[in-house]
Parts: structure tokens; C-alpha cells; sequence
């Protein structure tokens, strides 16, 4: 852009207005918006290479390919997503419908899911539901899918999303994130047994004689297959199991279930559902005057960051949201080339050991 004296008539002073250069002269392209053909020239490559590059549809080496995106930043070019959702019968935009935008497990993956799918050259559209019902669920799919999408991630959370009622559709690709009961459908969940075992296994390890568990609401698919691994790991073990105590997963309903354990001389080791819970528990503890660990060990579920903060610092089995979010996304992106593929996929969890848990107290000897 450039500068030059206003001659226009009546006026006895010259004013500086700005006049836009041709584009040919300013780097861009002689007919204003410009093309592949254009960003081809400008990058010194074949038409079809840069169509490579746009669609992400073939193989192009990385030098080439900075070389064509550099042009197109230059050039200002932006690829036209109905053209080529017209060609190629895609549309690069992923649906997720989650149900439930509150809890840290929910939010992560929606993170996890959203990052990847970016990374993979697709939009992600969040569409939430807050009901669990059959009709609720219905009409968010059919939100997502008047987004022009070309598959969704269904992250309910609740039982809908293990049984037969989830309306899923049959002409889309899904994948569903924690619902590892349903055959004949790829999902993506953490092993929700697998952590719930681990963390029985390391209590058992500290000479607690059982486990006591806060569980998470009956209705969660997680919270039950949390409840699973408990019950199983102490089975497995020979150890009884105790009645368990539900929550709600907030700090408050474990804070309710703490009260009701604390007073019982034989709750030694307590396993909770989810960090939140544990939090609770760990105040309703310290109010009576129950030292942990000394005399209760506690262990969460999901690790959040805020979990080596609590005190003591909490015990917890670690989720890898991100890697479930990649591998929801990478599942999906498999199922839109092939939709005959079906991919069952549960990520491993580990257990992060703090200052929450130690070996059971000694019983006092007569």
C-alpha cells in the first residue's frame, strides 16, 4: 500500500489516502482472490500437489509441503471447505456429544478430543446435552449432524451409552468414548478395572486386611466399572468386601460418605471413585481427628493436578485423558475410511503414589 496526494475537485490542499497496490505488484495474484493454480506458481509445485496439501489425502514430504503452506500464508489463500466437501464427499468437521461439561473427566476429554482432532485437520463441534434420556441424546446427534459432519464421538458418561437404547445412527461413523459394553460398536474408554485394581492391589500391599469404597452414582457406566474392579481385586484376593458407600462424584457426597466411615474401627483403607470424593473423605477424616495415613489410607480416581496439592497429597490412579482423546479421534478418522471397521480400544491406567496411604496400623497387642 502506498500514499498519494488527493486532486480531487474544490479541494486547495492535497490529503494523504491510501491506494492499494495491484496484487501483482504487492506479491499476491493479478484477479484478487487467489487459487490453487496460484499458490502451484507461487511454490514452485504441481496443482496437484498443493490439492495434496489441502486435502491431506496423500503423502507429500515435509520440505514441499512447509513450501506450500508458506505460499498460501503469503498469498492469503484459504481453502474453500463446501468445494471440497463437494468433491470429495467430506466435510472435515468431527460432532462430539457429550452429556455432561462439569466434571474433570468430561472437560479433559473434550480438551484431548478437540486437540486432536485439529492436529488431524478437522473442525470439532461441541454439542452438549444435559438430559440422559433416550430422546435427549436423539436430538443432539441430529444437532451434530446438521452440522455437516463427517462422524461423531458420543462421550455420554451414562448407562444409555452401555445398552441398547443409545440411538445411534447407522448411516455415520461413531465412536463412543466409555462404553465398553457395546459389542458391536467401536469405542475408545479408559480400563476403568484395570485402575480400580490397581489401586485395591496397592492397599492390599500396606497389609490393609480389605478396602472400603466410595462409588460414584449407579447410573455412570465409569462409576460401576470402577466398582467392578473393587469388588473383583478384593474376590480375587480372598479378602471380604464390605458394603460399599455411594456418592455423586462431588466433594460433598464424599464428605457424607467420610462420616459415615470414620467412626468404624475397622475402616482402615478407603478407595474413592474420583479425587472429589476423596477430598471429601480426607475432611471428614481430619474433623474427627483420624490421622491419614496413619490410620486411614485414602486413594482417588483420575489424578487431576489438584490432587498433589490436597493434604496429605492424594494417592490416585491416573487416566491418560489425552491419549483418549487422540485415540477416540484416530478410531473415528479409521471408521470414515473404512466403515466396516469396528476397533475396541481400552487405555491402560497407573497409579500415582502420594502421602495419603501407608502401611495398616498395628493392632494393639492386650
Amino acid at each position: 500500500m502506498s500514499l498519494q496526494r488527493s486532486t480531487r475537485p474544490g479541494s486547495d490542499t492535497g490529503v494523504d489516502t491510501p491506494v492499494v497496490e495491484p496484487a501483482a505488484r504487492r506479491g499476491g495474484t493479478p484477479h484478487g482472490v487467489p487459487t490453487q493454480a496460484d499458490v502451484a506458481r507461487h511454490a514452485g509445485v504441481s496443482a496437484q500437489t498443493v490439492s495434496r496439501v489441502v486435502t491431506g489425502a496423500a503423502r507429500v514430504d515435509e520440505p514441499t509441503r512447509e513450501r506450500v503452506l508458506a505460499s498460501m500464508r503469503e498469498l492469503g489463500y484459504r481453502p474453500n471447505r463446501a468445494a471440497r466437501a463437494l468433491r470429495s464427499a467430506r466435510y472435515r468437521s468431527i460432532g462430539v456429544v457429550m452429556s455432561d461439561l462439569t466434571s474433570y473427566g468430561s472437560v479433559r476429554t473434550w480438551e484431548a478430543i478437540s486437540r486432536a482432532g485439529a492436529a488431524s485437520g478437522y473442525a470439532v463441534a461441541l454439542v452438549p446435552t444435559a438430559r440422559f434420556d433416550r430422546r435427549a441424546v436423539a436430538e443432539a446427534i441430529e444437532r451434530a449432524r446438521d452440522q455437516a459432519v463427517d462422524g461423531l464421538v458420543i462421550a455420554i458418561g451414562d448407562h444409555l451409552s452401555a445398552g441398547e437404547d443409545l440411538p445411534l445412527p447407522d448411516d455415520l461413523p461413531v465412536v463412543v468414548v466409555d462404553a465398553s459394553a457395546l459389542a458391536d460398536r467401536s469405542f475408545v474408554d479408559t480400563d476403568q478395572t484395570m485402575g480400580a485394581g490397581q489401586a485395591v492391589a496397592h492397599l492390599l500391599e500396606l497389609d490393609h486386611g480389605t478396602v472400603h469404597h466410595v462409588a460414584g452414582p449407579a447410573s455412570s457406566y465409569s462409576a460401576v466399572r470402577r466398582e467392578d474392579g473393587w469388588r473383583t481385586a478384593l474376590t480375587a484376593a480372598g479378602r471380604d468386601v464390605p458394603p460399599l458407600e455411594r456418592g455423586d462424584w462431588s466433594a460433598q457426597s464424599g464428605y457424607a460418605a467420610g462420616c459415615r466411615l470414620r467412626g468404624r474401627a475397622e475402616v482402615t483403607a478407603v478407595f474413592a471413585a474420583n479425587d472429589q470424593m476423596a477430598l471429601g473423605v480426607l475432611r471428614a477424616l481430619h474433623e474427627a481427628g483420624v490421622p491419614v495415613p496413619d490410620r486411614v489410607s485414602v486413594v482417588g480416581f483420575d489424578d487431576m493436578p489438584e490432587a498433589a496439592q490436597f493434604w496429605p497429597p492424594l494417592t490416585s490412579v491416573h487416566q491418560e485423558f489425552d491419549e483418549v482423546g487422540r485415540a477416540a479421534v484416530d478410531v473415528l478418522l479409521s471408521r470414515i475410511d473404512d466403515s466396516t471397521a469396528v476397533r475396541r480400544l481400552l487405555v491402560p491406567t497407573r497409579l500415582v503414589v502420594r502421602g495419603s496411604t501407608a502401611p495398616a496400623p498395628r493392632k494393639a497387642t492386650p
